[in-house]
């Protein structure tokens, strides 16, 4: 049963982890991109924007990056306070101007004195870790300890210590991490290992993933991206969030 699983689940990952993929999916958006660091800023930003319509979503990073003059690095690394005037006004649904002025401030905190947004991700992070489970939760404290947080912005970065999903980050982490010669996902980090991911988990992934027996909690949660995560590792235990590409298409774009 389970080989017969395996062999579906990784036709859809043939199928769907292609470039093919890349140009309706908010991955697009860094793809846009050729430096290392506005690969990291672009893939950030669409991944925090990544919930609702794909093509709102796209647009919306669009917008941004645009306001940013298409250089999100130099932007955030070397704005003065007049260019932020350009900010002013944005808003992706409940993610507006105050939240964006917080987020770029913390990347140019963090780029004036490391190299990679990696480094943000690993602080305290071991490659024995079993999960990205402390990097998430070391992520999260490390982006909000700046002075003068705005208390509306802490929502719009999940952290699993309060059983958040963190789906958005995880996609994130994925595009970051993953490597392989399909050319969607990046591959550019090396201190987090592609078997310590975690599966983005949302709704249609939950609902798939149920369907199939993979996941058994009923909620969509931390605990329920570790169980489906652990299943998944028993199909590749080196690469098990390749599925996300079969489960997100199975959910998406088949409506299975």
């Amino acid at each position: 049963m389970r080989s017969k699983l395996k062999d579906f689940l990784d036709s859809k990952v043939t199928l769907y982890n292609q470039p093919s993929f890349i140009v309706k999916d908010p991955v697009c958006i860094p793809h846009s991109f050729n430096i290392k660091q506005d690969i990291e800023i672009a893939g950030f930003f669409a991944a925090i924007f990544a919930w609702g319509n794909r093509t709102t979503i796209i647009n919306k990073a669009k917008e941004l990056l645009q306001r940013m003059d298409n250089a999100p690095y130099q932007f955030c690394l070397h704005h003065k306070e007049t260019d932020l005037k350009k900010l002013l006004g944005f808003k992706h649904r409940t993610f507006n101007d105050t939240d964006l002025l917080y987020f770029i401030s913390f990347l140019q905190h963090h780029y004036q004195q490391h190299a990679s947004l990696e480094s943000a991700f690993t602080k305290g992070f071991s490659v024995k870790e079993a999960t990205v489970e402390k990097a998430l939760a070391g992520f999260y404290t490390y982006f909000f300890s700046l002075p003068h947080v705005p208390l509306r912005s802490r929502k719009h970065i999940a952290n699993p210590l309060t059983q958040s999903s963190c789906k958005r980050l995880n996609m994130f982490l994925r595009w970051m991490v993953r490597t392989d010669n399909n050319g969607v996902d990046f591959g550019i980090w090396k201190k987090i290992k592609p078997a310590q991911l975690v599966c983005p988990l949302d709704v249609h992934v939950a609902r798939v993933a149920r369907g199939l027996n993979l996941l058994h909690r009923t909620q969509t949660d931390w605990a329920a991206a570790l169980e489906l995560t652990s299943y998944l590792k028993t199909l590749d235990a080196a690469d098990p969030v390749k599925y996300d590409f079969a489960l997100f298409g199975l959910g998406v774009m088949e409506n299975y």
